[in-house]
């Protein structure tokens, strides 16, 4: 099968979503496809091989964070000439309401179109404001898929209705081979957090209020840090007496996630809201590492009611700071949930999650006859 799919993020910044696109694109490859991903990207960054550069991406504001996207008549002309070489059996967009590459896919296509919902905002202005504008493009989706229960519930809240509900995938054995960073965990005990540490939304002001409070009662404790941001910054509320004990690794790649969450005791997940399902979770979960969370809804979900990684309320740093003792006091209890953990991140391992997703495709492939997208644009001189 020739399968399009687009990304409306960019790759120069690591998310979820732009994750979720290579692993898919990944294991459907595996599986003996022909895969092409549209994404944004200037023409010479390295990128795989399966991977099309659309242009600079430009950030803004969306979800709560920042997206990095690309828009407008350039990136119109790009999407047509992809569509019209590739002649895909399916394409799979992601997010395609937001003003984004997807979007613009979506009006471009001209066959079976399969549509993935990643976001989570129970309430959103944009999405209310934007349906007139967003109308065309909903009607031209064939199937659709949402990645969590909350994820499809804003999807017919907002679009109406209803959506295939598919969790991410994880690549389990990449996980879980992954050998420790040198050092790491270590006798004293180990937390790790990965993500955006300046952003609100990922709650790590919690977990360094709770670090601070655990480091002066445990000498050992060490804490381990990765993702975007200023070191410096990283520091500035962290006291200097436990600087030392505080190890920042920045942007990691793929590889060196694995390896950073198969280093730490405990993994934690403090977010405050508008997660949908809780990537990091799973690849933490595949990793082998106890997980101590927020009791989000997403999370709640893909940690089996709290039988796979501890909870803890929403935004209680004291609460955050109990359970995170008792843990690193617990190892038989670590165990069992990382036990528990291995048998539930199955299930979202990426074969397994491909293959649902080539349900998908057949039904939408069935639902308009077969066709593939046409040469069209190019035909009437357009986007060349």
């Amino acid at each position: 099968m020739r399968i399009g799919i687009v990304s409306p993020y960019s790759f120069d910044v690591p998310g979820g979503v732009q994750n979720h696109i290579m692993d898919l694109a990944e294991a459907l490859i595996d599986l003996g496809h022909e895969v092409s991903v549209l994404a944004p990207a200037d023409d010479d960054a390295e990128l795989p091989d399966y991977v099309v550069p659309a242009g600079r991406a430009v950030p803004l504001p969306y979800n709560g964070s920042v997206a990095r996207i690309t828009f407008g008549p350039l990136s119109t002309a790009r999407v047509r000439r992809w569509l019209a070489r590739g002649k895909f059996d399916v394409l799979h967009v992601h997010e395609p309401i937001s003003p984004s590459l997807s979007f613009l896919a979506v009006l471009s296509a001209r066959g079976p179109v399969v549509a993935t919902f990643h976001t989570a905002m129970t309430r959103s202005r944009f999405l209310s404001a934007a349906q007139p504008f967003v109308q065309p493009v909903v009607e031209k989706i064939t199937a659709r898929i949402a990645v969590s229960e909350l994820a499809r519930k804003v999807h017919v809240e907002h679009l109406g209705g209803g959506a295939v509900e598919i969790p991410n995938g994880v690549a389990v054995a990449k996980f879980a081979s992954a050998a420790p960073l040198p050092g790491w965990p270590g006798e004293g005990g180990a937390l790790g957090f990965l993500g955006r540490f300046t952003e609100p939304r990922k709650g790590f002001p919690l977990l360094r209020t709770a670090y601070v409070t655990l480091a002066r009662q445990r000498p050992g404790l060490r804490l381990l840090v990765a993702g975007p941001g200023d070191r410096d910054e990283l520091f500035e509320e962290i006291p200097p007496e436990l600087h030392d004990r505080v190890e920042f690794l920045g942007l990691v790649s793929e590889a060196d996630k694995a390896r950073m969450l198969r280093s730490v005791d405990v993994y934690v997940a403090p977010n405050t809201g508008g997660e949908s399902f809780g990537m990091i979770l799973t690849e933490a979960m595949a990793a082998g590492a106890a997980i101590a969370a927020s009791d989000l809804d997403a999370f709640r979900r893909v940690l089996d009611g709290g039988r796979a990684g501890a909870l803890f309320p929403n935004g209680d740093a004291v609460a955050l700071t109990t359970l995170l003792g008792e843990l690193l006091d617990d190892s038989p209890r670590r165990a069992e949930l990382a036990s528990c953990a291995r048998t539930v991140v199955a299930t979202f391992d990426w074969p397994s999650v491909a293959n649902r997703v080539l349900e998908v495709y057949a039904t939408a492939i069935e639902a308009t006859d077969g066709r593939v997208f046409d040469d069209e644009w190019v035909d009437h001189g357009k986007g060349t």
